[in-house]
């Protein structure tokens, strides 16, 4: 057979793993001594078995299909120099063996993408119960909060907003009167720009005196885009501008979004 008949017809492939009969063996052994390109072709087929364990297996496993054939390697060479025989039992039981540990390896492969499914499922599931939590929190604040605006000692008053600056806005006030407590729901403003806040002013109207209440950030939150103001002087009216992130000391009038009167 020439070089390229016996690449192309499987038996080298057979020869690595030990599995072919003595004579064609024997065959094989001569054309990769004659032929650089068969020796090239055997070196590539050893490689791409050593890349197979590599790709089913941890690296370590990797030098266990080493380790099998060089055991391979050196079976075929302990052959008598004179007699040039195989021992096909032993080619047989080393065929066996990679079998056995190719189903070893593809267990360990299986198992670990079933353990990394698990982590994912519990790392999800813990994700899931921490939102649950902190929705049903959310859920019971705004309960507690419905529940006191919809008592009788607070009266619901719908601010507009400024036509100038913005004409769509506005914001909801539930007002108790005996004891200046504000709970201020402003879902009908827009999202303030970043390095800005909204800032709500308690107004005297005769004269005009602005006193700011406080600002709308997370400390005031009371529950979904409702927020909490107490101890202010009486109000007339109420007053929201934007301002810079720590607030003013008095209202920027060109920011003025929100302006309402309150009946005393």
């Amino acid at each position: 057979m020439t070089p390229e008949e016996i690449i192309a017809s499987g038996n080298l492939e057979l020869y690595v793993c030990g599995a072919l009969p003595p004579d064609e063996a024997i065959e094989v052994e001569k054309a990769i001594a004659a032929h650089p390109e068969v020796k090239r072709e055997t070196e590539l087929i050893e490689a791409s078995f050593l890349h197979l364990a590599e790709t089913v297996a941890p690296p370590v496993q990797a030098m266990t299909w080493t380790y099998i054939l060089n055991s391979i390697r050196n079976v075929k060479d302990m052959r008598d120099t004179k007699i040039r025989t195989l021992n096909w039992p032993a080619m047989t039981g080393w065929a066996a063996a990679i079998l056995f540990m190719g189903g070893i390896l593809w267990m360990l492969k299986q198992t670990n993408d079933l353990n990394n499914s698990l982590q994912i499922t519990t790392t999800e599931n813990t994700v899931l119960k921490e939102e649950k939590s902190t929705v049903e929190i959310q859920l019971a604040e705004n309960n507690e909060t419905l529940e006191i605006l919809r008592s009788k000692d607070y009266q619901a008053y719908t601010l507009p907003g400024n036509q100038a600056v913005a004409p769509e806005a506005f914001a909801k006030v539930y007002l108790n009167k005996k004891e200046n407590v504000a709970y201020i729901d402003i879902k009908g403003l827009p999202t303030p720009p970043q390095g800005k806040v909204y800032q709500v002013w308690s107004l005297k109207m005769e004269p005009l005196t602005p006193t700011s209440i406080g600002l709308i950030d997370p400390k005031n939150k009371a529950g979904d885009g409702i927020y909490k103001f107490t101890n202010f002087p009486a109000p007339e009216a109420f007053g929201i501008t934007l301002e810079p992130e720590d607030g003013s000391e008095t209202p920027t009038l060109s920011q003025l979004y929100i302006l309402g009167m309150v009946t005393i």
